[in-house]
C-alpha cells in the first residue's frame, strides 16, 4: 500500500514505548519487548494501518503479537489506530509492538529462542507479473525464513482477495513441505467465529470479491 510521507510520523514513533526502529537490536530478545513474556507470541507481516493488530491485541490480551511493516509513516498511522481502539475501553496496549523491518530479510532479526507461536499475513501486494513473483510474502524463499522462526506446533495464516497469489501461493506452501490444515476460498461464507475482520477486508468484501484464507503448519525442522 502506497501511503504519503507524513511530518508527524515520526515524532510521534520516537516517543512511542511500543514502537522498535532497530529490529537488529533485538535479536535474541523479542520475548522481553513485552512487560509478560510468557504470554504466546504472534507476528503480522504488513500490517498496515495496524487495524488486524490491535482488534487482536484487544480480543486476546493473554497473547502478545508484534505487528510489522516497512515503512514507518504507515507505522505512525498504526500507532494512531492502537491509541483510538484501545482510548475506546481504557485498556493498556502492553501485549501489542509496532516494528519496522523488512520482511525479506527476516530470518536475520530473529534468533533461535525467538520463535513464535503464529505469523499472519493479511492482504500483502500479490506481485502478479512474473519477475515479481518472488517479492510475495507467501514465496519458498520467504517461508523456508518463516520456517525457522515457528515454533513447533506454530502456524501461519494468509488471507488474501486476490484469486491469483492464492493459488500460486497454495503451490508454493505444497512445494516446500508445508500441511494446509484448512483452507476455504469464501471465508465469509464460513462464518468462522475467530474472524478479524481487517480495513481491506472490508472493502473487498463490500466490492464482491471473495476472501481466501488458509492456515498452514511448517515442515518439522530437523
Amino acid at each position: 500500500m502506497r501511503i504519503r510521507r507524513k511530518k508527524w510520523a515520526r515524532p510521534e514513533l520516537d516517543a512511542c514505548p511500543y514502537y522498535i526502529d532497530n529490529a537488529e537490536e533485538m535479536k535474541g530478545r523479542w520475548h522481553e519487548a513485552f512487560a509478560d513474556n510468557s504470554r504466546p507470541l504472534y507476528l503480522e507481516l504488513g500490517c498496515g494501518k495496524g487495524v488486524f493488530a490491535a482488534q487482536h491485541a484487544l480480543r486476546y490480551p493473554d497473547i502478545n503479537i508484534i505487528a510489522a511493516d516497512i515503512k514507518a509513516d504507515m507505522l505512525a498511522v498504526g500507532r494512531r489506530t492502537v491509541e483510538n481502539m484501545f482510548g475506546a475501553v481504557e485498556r493498556t496496549h502492553d501485549n501489542i509492538m509496532l516494528l519496522r523491518m523488512n520482511i525479506v530479510n527476516i530470518s536475520q532479526l530473529f534468533a533461535e529462542n525467538d520463535t513464535v507461536d503464529r505469523i499472519y499475513i493479511n492482504f500483502c501486494n500479490p506481485w502478479n507479473r512474473g519477475k515479481h513473483n518472488k517479492r510475495r510474502l507467501t514465496h519458498p524463499r520467504q517461508l523456508e525464513q518463516y520456517r525457522n522462526i515457528l515454533k513447533q506446533g506454530g502456524e501461519l495464516r494468509f488471507k488474501t482477495d486476490d484469486d491469483e497469489l492464492f493459488e500460486d501461493s497454495v503451490e508454493y506452501f505444497k512445494e516446500c513441505g508445508w500441511e494446509i490444515t484448512y483452507i476455504t476460498r469464501d471465508l465469509h461464507a464460513e462464518n468462522l467465529p475467530d474472524n478479524l475482520i481487517t480495513e481491506h477486508e472490508r472493502m473487498f468484501a463490500s466490492e464482491g470479491k471473495k476472501i481466501k484464507f488458509l492456515i498452514a503448519l511448517p515442515p518439522r525442522k530437523e
